[in-house]
């Protein structure tokens, strides 16, 4: 019997003898991954991590103090005027919790794969894809709470939040992190080199621009609009606009739909790339 086959076979046994697609890919020890990423951050990592919370905040104090002070107020959800202060503010949360998902699920994930060859040998012991994926995703979901917690904050502290709805911000800015950590490991597997990183920061920069973060979108042609709401960080952002002030649509289940489907596809997505890498 081969390596992978032993593997497998471990896997199958110490997952409860679950049927199906999870049995065949999860040992259910994901916390042995979840808790490796928790020491590399503890020794290592923390630093980066907290610089990447106060990208946000200085959007938030430049453009909507500085560049509010000349623009006054604009329309908000369901049309009732807001500052631009707290228009910008709740679309910086979602783009601050899809960037720290991002830079985790990415950059991190790439080293992992390519030169550590980390996955390589965690998926030699009982570890299945599915539990590698987990708790690499697992580990971005948390980047991006800490993001979303702190940015959260910061706007309470401002008088930005007008809502109770708004506590519902940051378990769904861990629902657009999860979105775009399944998604963006499950891209980088791909990659083989650091330009074609560079590859993420090019998509990532427009579709901040444009998703309706500093602007509203109608101030684009009808044909952009419709490509506009076709990406993921519009809807982040409508969503978060709309908890902030405790408005709702029938577009709101829209945009958390949106996200449910995007995230188990890219778990999924993930777990059969990384199952296709190194268990054939």
């Amino acid at each position: 019997m081969t390596a992978p086959a032993r593997t497998l076979d471990v896997r199958r046994s110490r997952s409860g003898g679950l049927p199906g697609w999870f049995a065949a890919n999860s040992s259910g020890n994901t916390a042995t991954v979840i808790e490796r990423g928790f020491k590399v951050i503890r020794n290592q990592n923390w630093i980066i991590i907290v610089s990447g919370f106060f990208e946000p905040v200085f959007y938030l104090l430049s453009m909507g103090l500085g560049l509010g002070a000349l623009v006054g107020t604009v329309a908000g959800p369901g049309g009732a005027p807001i500052s631009y202060a707290a228009f910008i503010a709740p679309a910086l949360l979602a783009t601050s919790a899809m960037n720290g998902a991002i830079y985790d699920s990415t950059w991190n994930v790439f080293f992992k794969l390519r030169f550590a060859k980390l996955y390589e040998g965690m998926l030699a012991t009982s570890l299945g894809p599915f539990d590698v994926a987990a708790g690499e995703i697992f580990m971005a979901l948390f980047r991006g709470f800490l993001y979303a917690l702190g940015f959260m904050g910061v706007i309470t502290a401002m008088g930005l939040v007008t809502s109770w709805w708004a506590l519902a911000m940051v378990p769904v800015a861990l629902l657009i992190a999860l979105g775009f950590a399944s998604l963006g490991m499950a891209i980088t597997s791909y990659f083989s080199t650091f330009q074609q990183m560079d590859w993420i920061n090019i998509a990532l920069l427009p579709m901040f621009m444009f998703s309706s973060t500093l602007f509203p979108i109608t101030v684009f042609p009808q044909a952009v609009q419709w490509f506009i709401m076709a990406l993921p960080l519009w809807h982040g952002v409508e969503l978060m606009r709309q908890l902030s002030v405790g408005h709702f649509e029938a577009s709101t289940w829209v945009h958390l739909g949106y996200f449910l489907v995007m995230s188990v596809l890219g778990v999924a997505f993930t777990t059969r790339r990384l199952r296709s890498l190194f268990l054939r």
